[in-house]
């Protein structure tokens, strides 16, 4: 009769280890998978830092008087890069893409520009890893929700707690990029 009670208590004790493994080894999986996304937007913002410079010099030849939208870009990049958090990076990524906007609009009336080949590749260029960053981010989000959600279901919730495991940010569209883009000529008269 013992045998059988230190059995059975052998048996429970070694499935209550092998859950509280799975679920470890599943939220680690998670976790990694979320980092490994943001990484992946990292690849991605420096692609797309390494194009505006160029895209800002074949530009400032044709738009004399667009000097504005060109400084925007430049201070949007620089801000993008000395992001710190999700957050951070989420409100310098807005701007920047805002200002691209704005850049592309305005190159509708430098028709030299637009016929640049320099111009047009490097646009679609930029043009690409956007789309490209969207895709990222969408996914960097499925991957934090996923997450978010194991460490607060019942019973992971426990193994997340005992491991300190804490909710991760999304990336979260910043204000401005929720509203349309004002885009107005200031031609010298």
């Amino acid at each position: 009769m013992g045998f059988v009670i230190l059995a059975v208590v052998l048996f429970v004790v070694i499935g209550v280890a092998m859950y509280f493994v799975g679920v470890y080894n599943g939220l680690i999986l998670l976790s990694r998978n979320i980092d490994k996304a943001w990484a992946n937007i990292d690849v991605l913002l420096k692609q797309r830092y390494d194009e505006i410079p160029k895209l800002v010099k074949v530009c400032e030849g044709y738009m004399k008087f667009e000097r504005e939208t060109l400084e925007k870009i430049t201070l949007a990049r620089t801000a993008c890069m000395g992001a710190k958090s999700v957050g951070e990076t989420a409100a310098a990524e807005g701007m920047l893409t805002q200002s691209l906007k704005t850049l592309f609009a305005v190159s509708e009336n430098y028709p030299d520009l637009k016929a640049n080949n320099n111009f047009t590749q490097l646009q679609g260029r930029v043009s690409y890893l956007e789309s490209q960053l969207a895709d990222r981010r969408e996914f960097y989000n499925d991957s934090v929700n996923t997450y978010n959600i194991r460490i607060a279901s019942i019973p992971d919730m426990f193994v997340a707690n005992s491991l300190n495991m804490t909710s991760r940010e999304m990336f979260k569209v910043a204000e401005q990029e929720r509203q349309d883009v004002e885009i107005k000529f200031d031609f010298p008269k």
